[in-house]
């Protein structure tokens, strides 16, 4: 299992255009992918999990891989948070 913690600094937070790229890119890999972050943790490979957070600027989420491409995984949802400009690892 691999994890990687980001702090949220887009003003919108996680709305429902770049939750969507995410779930995409999460949708991609075969391992477990799980996205915690105000107490709750939800499948990362679901849109209405993702949203149902209320993701706002200055949450700190984490990200879960487990599975046999969990590397890869963490590396491609790390680089979307940042190419959307969403947060920034910590």
């Amino acid at each position: 299992m691999v994890r990687k913690s980001f702090r949220i600094t887009n003003e919108q937070g996680i709305h429902a255009r770049p939750a969507t790229t995410l779930v995409k890119v999460a949708m991609e890999y075969e391992s477990e992918i799980t996205l915690s972050a105000l107490k709750k943790t939800v499948d990362f490979k679901s849109i209405m999990g993702v949203m149902s957070l209320g993701i706002y600027s200055g949450t700190t989420i984490e990200i879960k891989c487990d599975g046999k491409d969990e590397e890869a995984a963490l590396e491609a949802l790390s680089k979307q948070i940042v190419e959307l400009s969403l947060g920034k690892e910590i």
